[in-house]
């Protein structure tokens, strides 16, 4: 079953007026039974045909906003009843370049395309008839390869904005590739903040301290098993990650490597596996499940493409001790079976 046409959650047992509304769920046909969960726990389908799903977020009033990339749509699902099901489906916008990233912040859904950050104010007083987006930024590149963003809200009140590498593997001039960005709300202010990540897609803050924690998907095509995709801390602003001089914290590229030393670049905090592609991460803080869940992270792995033998393609957890990864293991697998998904 394709993770991009459903968006599933995890209970425990205990540009104008684009579309109306339209009901999104109907009884699930997908065999949600060979998806592995930890005794106790159990997965239900919470809307379905939402085309090229990628990003979520979801809003303080309980409306889930979806980004997609190939699709070119912005969704926003509401669940009226409280029956933990989608019962509305609403269009915000479509025909944008690769709207992945979408932040909810003090009534406004911001919307990240390739170049552009588009904000629709006040939106969930007009789900039915959205307004046209103001654009808050449109000077990042125009660089397809890696360039959908994820995009989130720190504590600090700004806005992060990943700029992946052009490239598989290369040098640019320009120095806003392979970085995370930030920038304030009404788009100004736009500054590097982090250096040295080929492909980040996901990143969260940590519950106490507010530091910056992301995952980096690795470079291809040095075989199966390298690099692995990482899982990186950044407790500082100006740090760099390595990319495309060293991978995985102790690995020189076939290239690049001999320009610069892996001891001159922060290492991860995990080695995920290698092409496993992850993408969300985010820190367990609720209190749905037990006890022994709270503060680890959660990542979301899309899974390999060009691996002989597929990887990937599941929910893995990290637990942590201060900042150091103490166990790396499956919360939910079986979208991969027997090789397929």
């Amino acid at each position: 079953m394709r993770l991009t046409y459903i968006l599933s959650l995890f209970l425990l047992t205990a540009c104008g007026n684009v579309n109306p509304p339209v009901k999104v769920f109907e009884p699930s046909k997908l065999p949600l039974d060979k998806i592995r969960l930890p005794q106790g726990f159990r997965i239900e389908t919470f809307a379905e045909r939402i085309k090229n799903a990628r990003s979520l977020e979801l809003s303080p009033n309980g409306t889930l906003f979806v980004g997609t990339r190939g699709e070119g749509k912005v969704y926003a699902l509401k669940d009226k009843d409280g029956d933990f099901r989608a019962d509305t489906t609403y269009t915000i916008a479509k025909g944008l370049k690769m709207p992945n990233g979408v932040a909810f912040r003090d009534g406004d859904l911001y919307v990240a395309e390739v170049s552009r950050i588009l904000r629709f104010e006040n939106i969930e007083d007009n789900l039915a008839n959205p307004p046209e987006p103001v654009v808050i930024f449109d000077n990042y590149p125009t660089e397809t390869h890696h360039g959908w963003k994820f995009i989130s809200f720190g504590p600090d009140g700004k806005l992060y904005v990943p700029v992946g590498a052009p490239c598989n593997i290369c040098e640019s001039e320009d120095k806003v590739f392979a970085s995370i960005t930030r920038l304030n709300p009404d788009g100004t202010g736009m500054e590097i903040v982090q250096r040295g990540i080929r492909n980040t897609v996901g990143f969260t803050w940590h519950p106490e301290t507010d530091e910056l924690w992301f995952t980096d998907n690795g470079r291809d095509w040095m075989g199966d098993d390298e690099p692995a995709c990482e899982l990186n801390h950044a407790p500082q602003d100006g740090m760099h990650f390595g990319y495309p001089y060293c991978h995985q914290g102790d690995l020189p590229d076939p290239e690049f490597g001999d320009k610069h030393s892996c001891d001159e670049f922060t290492p991860p905090v995990q080695k995920l596996g290698p092409h496993v592609a992850p993408l969300g991460v985010e820190f367990y803080t609720s209190q749905q499940f037990p006890e022994k869940y709270q503060g680890r992270l959660f990542i979301a792995e899309h899974g390999s493409w060009n691996r002989s033998k597929k990887i990937g393609y599941r929910i893995m957890m990290v637990k942590l001790e201060g900042n150091r990864a103490v166990s790396y293991e499956p919360f939910a697998e079986g979208w991969l079976d027997k090789g397929d998904v």
